[in-house]
């Protein structure tokens, strides 16, 4: 192996090892997601519970801005759901991509070093 040739390897198998480490990083944050995810889902259930105990004629609030508006039990409940729901799946999947593209770009350097 030449010179030139040792030190090419030396660059990939460093740029390996950041790529490793970002990887890890990753994998630490979708861990800390589905924390927050299992935080929400509960607050999610002690929400819907709690409307649940409510009569269908109560009335029910939304605070938007400053004001309070007065909303349909029903759509408190979706509303409550559609907001939580959001928040957990666009932040896990985008996580997960990142993983996803993080992970490719590890096998072709692994790829690399592997035919020098």
């Amino acid at each position: 192996m030449n010179s030139s040739s040792s030190t090419a390897l030396r660059e990939l198998q460093r740029d390996l090892e950041n790529r490793a480490n970002d990887l890890s990083k990753l994998q630490k944050d979708i861990a800390k997601n589905r924390q927050v995810r299992k935080k929400y889902t509960i607050q999610l259930g002690e929400n819907e519970l709690e409307l649940d105990l409510l009569n269908e004629d109560a009335n029910v609030y939304k605070l938007i801005c400053p004001v309070l508006v007065k909303q349909d039990l029903a759509e408190a409940n979706a509303n409550v759901r559609k907001r939580i729901e959001k928040r957990l799946d666009g932040s896990l999947q985008d996580l997960e991509e990142k993983q996803h593209s993080k992970r490719e770009a590890i096998l072709k350097v692994q790829q690399r070093i592997q035919s020098h």
